[in-house]
């Protein structure tokens, strides 16, 4: 019963993890684009494009880091990315369809990010990381009473 009530908020935590599924795969589809390509040259023109001075601090490490990704390094970041998303596809399958390996699968890994989240805050407050902290803590909080509601209802049902 207690399942049929969590099916629409498995739902939601399920597409928003399939979201960043494909975002990740589009960047790393993106960065296959930049093999055998000058990435000095791309790197300049999308500081330039985002009115950006090339000369300034931050532009200017971007740049420079572009100059030396090699294209294996292109090529690892593109597996990597299509990895995560495969991995984050999975996750999402099993939460649409509330398998319990699912949500614990979210809870530990939606949870491990937490306290590098926490460090970069302290570091420095910005409105994106406060975002970025408050969703996941809410989104692991959410699954984990889930976990415990469920358990309830199967020690319930022993008795």
């Amino acid at each position: 019963m207690f399942r049929d009530h969590s099916k629409g908020g498995l739902r939601v935590v399920s597409v928003f993890e399939a979201a960043k599924g494909i975002l990740v795969l589009l960047t790393g589809c993106g960065l296959l684009a930049f093999i055998h390509q000058d990435l000095h040259l791309a790197a300049e023109q999308l500081v330039r494009h985002m009115h950006l001075n090339p000369a300034s601090h931050y532009p200017r490490i971007f740049i420079d880091l572009a100059d030396h990704v090699s294209d294996g390094q292109l090529w690892v970041m593109a597996l990597s990315a299509l990895l995560y998303s495969v991995v984050r596809f999975v996750e999402a399958y099993g939460l649409w369809l509330q398998k319990q390996w699912a949500e614990w699968f979210a809870v530990l890994t939606g949870g491990m990010y937490i306290p590098v989240e926490l460090f970069e805050m302290l570091r420095k407050t910005t409105w994106p990381r406060v975002t970025l902290l408050s969703v996941n803590v809410g989104i692991v909080a959410y699954l984990a009473y889930i976990l415990y509601r469920s358990r309830q209802q199967r020690e319930h049902l022993r008795e």
